[in-house]
């Protein structure tokens, strides 16, 4: 009795595991031809339609993912190839998404000064939806509520006078800063400069926004900076669901997911911020931007009523568009200056004559440097902090160059291969900052070969706040110290691969021997 009852149950699992089998298949089967269904559809109405409108000319991709094949880890440089054979216009699918690529400072001028109205738009990124309190910060879409963001930070975040209210802070950080790498330079160590320009940077950018250094997760403790990172990283990564949109309901990826886990800590660790400010908040003593966020807030003054979420909107972009950006490019004219003595040379000649070797570098010198600003100009096209700068969408269909571009298609502009354009440049793989001598070629946006902080609408607020910092401690670190590589090693076998990413540092930290130079 009990082996027919047996063998009875086992015909039915068997039954029942081949009818859940069949069902699987039919629906992925299913699946696959409405996915099939909608892509030569599409495929149908964009060829009917580029027939008189083409499209600008690019590599023929697959069914479904487009041409994401072709992309490996270090996209930049992977458009940048694809660019010299189909042009600085270029058209790539990813995924059912039109995604015109710009690799010229031409094409960038089109697409940024000419265009700029139809092209200042973002595109939907479900990261940034959740991280940014649903596009509430700098980095939504184009609008009268971005309009008035924009001009809040303008006139009341990032002018000239606020810059400036930080300077004794900026002082003080970076004072600590040389004083550290002082007792290094006494016990002849090594020291991993990366890390401390990156933790230089981070507490200034917290010092700025919060008020103070270190902000902790209640529940975890990991610091506010850590957290930052998580969500950057997150953001950052490839999305299914942006190029496939019927995807995003699935969240395949698990992006959507941990995201929402991520923003949920921000919530919690700005929350505590701003209750911290709301108790001590004085409004003829705005310290810093939590501060002047606040009695915006309290004023209504504005045309968009801003409140809580907006507070921290803009907060964690301001924290978003500073703390590792600013690091990266100063970590990448240090390895260039260490790697290219005879610019170092002439750098420090430089700082000895206007500052003399007595003394640090003060804000007030910056605008006597004129070689150092060549250098630095020079590592920003050589090294751009953001390879790709942040991408653009079209607002509506529009013809540019005689291509047809249509609406809600991705743009982006390839930074770093603008940098290394042998029309624009002469041996654009060579650090030579002689190169800038004599020529009125400025970073602001209005010169498109050179474009580290964008151009346009959406070229970076902070603009005048990350050159000022990146030319600061840069002065300070060649002026106040020798840098000598470990192991005897050779200024020629400095390693300068780089980590891609929205922003891109060294893949390897830098570890050097500093000396002290000056005479107190």
């Amino acid at each position: 009795m009990y082996d027919n009852l047996e063998s009875s149950l086992c015909t039915k699992l068997n039954c029942a595991l081949m009818s859940s089998s069949i069902a699987v298949t039919w629906i992925s089967s299913l699946l696959f031809f409405l996915l099939l269904a909608y892509y030569v559809t599409r495929t149908y109405i964009f060829k009917s339609r580029n027939k008189l409108n083409p499209l600008p000319p690019g590599p023929k991709g697959l069914p479904i993912v487009g041409n994401f094949f072709m992309l490996g880890d270090a996209v930049h440089r992977d458009l940048h190839r694809l660019s010299t054979k189909y042009g600085p216009i270029m058209c790539l699918r990813l995924g059912f998404l039109p995604t015109i690529v710009v690799s010229s400072a031409e094409a960038a001028e089109l697409f940024l000064r000419t265009h700029d109205l139809n092209f200042a738009t973002r595109p939907f990124n479900a990261a940034a939806k959740y991280i940014s309190y649903d596009n509430k910060g700098f980095f939504t879409e184009y609008g009268p509520y971005w309009r008035n963001v924009r001009k809040l930070s303008t006139l009341k975040l990032l002018n000239h006078n606020k810059i400036e209210s930080f300077g004794s802070m900026r002082c003080s950080e970076i004072e600590l800063l040389i004083k550290s790498l002082k007792d290094a330079a006494n016990l002849h160590e090594i020291v991993d400069v990366t890390s401390k320009i990156f933790a230089l940077n981070k507490d200034m950018s917290s010092l700025m926004v919060f008020g103070k250094k270190r902000v902790e997760s209640d529940h975890d403790k990991k610091s506010f900076h850590e957290v930052v990172q998580e969500g950057m990283r997150l953001a950052a990564a490839p999305n299914l669901a942006e190029y496939i949109p019927f995807l995003g309901r699935f969240d395949l990826q698990g992006i959507v997911k941990r995201t929402k886990a991520v923003s949920k800590v921000y919530d919690d660790m700005l929350d505590k911020i701003i209750d911290e400010h709301v108790e001590v908040f004085d409004k003829d003593n705005l310290k810093d931007f939590t501060d002047v966020l606040l009695d915006c807030m309290a004023s209504n003054d504005t045309e968009f009523p801003i409140g809580r979420s907006n507070i921290k909107a803009i907060a964690l972009d301001i924290l978003l568009g500073s703390m590792d950006t600013t690091a990266t490019a100063i970590d990448w004219t240090l390895t260039e200056l260490i790697k290219n003595p005879r610019v170092m040379q002439k750098v420090q000649d430089e700082l000895a004559r206007e500052a003399g070797l007595h003394r640090l570098v003060e804000e007030s010198d910056l605008p006597k440097l004129e070689y150092l600003d060549m250098v630095i100009k020079e590592s920003f096209r050589l090294h751009p902090v953001a390879p790709l700068l942040l991408p653009h969408e079209s607002i509506e269909d529009c013809q540019v160059n005689g291509f047809f571009i249509p609406k809600r298609s991705r743009v982006i502009i390839n930074s770093w291969a603008i940098g290394r354009d042998p029309q624009t440049w002469t041996d654009p793989e060579k650090f030579m900052p002689e190169r800038f001598m004599g020529k009125d070629i400025d970073v602001r946006g209005r010169d498109f070969q050179l474009l580290p902080f964008g151009s346009g609408r959406r070229g970076c607020p902070g603009l005048s706040l990350g050159y000022l910092v990146v030319r600061l401690v840069v002065a300070q670190l060649v002026h106040c110290f020798d840098w000598e590589l470990p192991n005897n090693m050779s200024p020629d076998d400095l390693d300068t691969n780089e980590a891609f990413g929205i922003v891109m540092p060294r893949a390897k930290h830098l570890l050097v021997i500093p000396k002290y130079r000056l005479n107190s």
